[in-house]
């Protein structure tokens, strides 16, 4: 059975940082492209970033180039998130998901397979 679990979200104050995580089982990640999406209230939900299974290539949205970096650890089955510089605008449900790939690709913004999710509040 193949499943995401993403924890670490939390409250934090505008310019705080908080780290995500997303713990993969039921498949192996070192062959795995794993992206991570937010939905804001009352908003579409956007693809962010995204690491191929190696992690030598990623991807970001202009909204959180230079203030998130994506990492993986492929022996810990586990893709992290680092959010820097936060703003109430990153408030958001924040979600990894997959696609039986290795590699970001071009529809890195779109994906099969979902974790439930964490929120992530910024506000003072």
């Amino acid at each position: 059975q193949l499943h995401l679990v993403e924890s670490g979200g939390g409250l934090v104050q505008p310019g705080g940082s908080l780290r995500l995580s997303c713990a993969v089982s039921g498949f192996t990640l070192d062959s795995i492209a794993i992206s991570w999406f937010r939905r804001a209230p009352g908003k579409e939900r956007e693809a962010f970033s995204c690491t191929s299974s190696s992690g030598m290539d990623t991807n970001y949205a202009q909204s959180v180039k230079g203030r998130f970096t994506i990492s993986r650890d492929n022996a810990k089955n586990t893709v992290y998130l680092q959010m820097n510089s936060l703003k109430p605008e990153d408030t958001a449900v924040y979600y990894c998901a997959m696609k039986r790939r290795s590699f970001c690709g071009a529809t890195w913004t779109s994906a099969d397979y979902w974790g439930q999710g964490t929120q992530v509040t910024v506000a003072s």
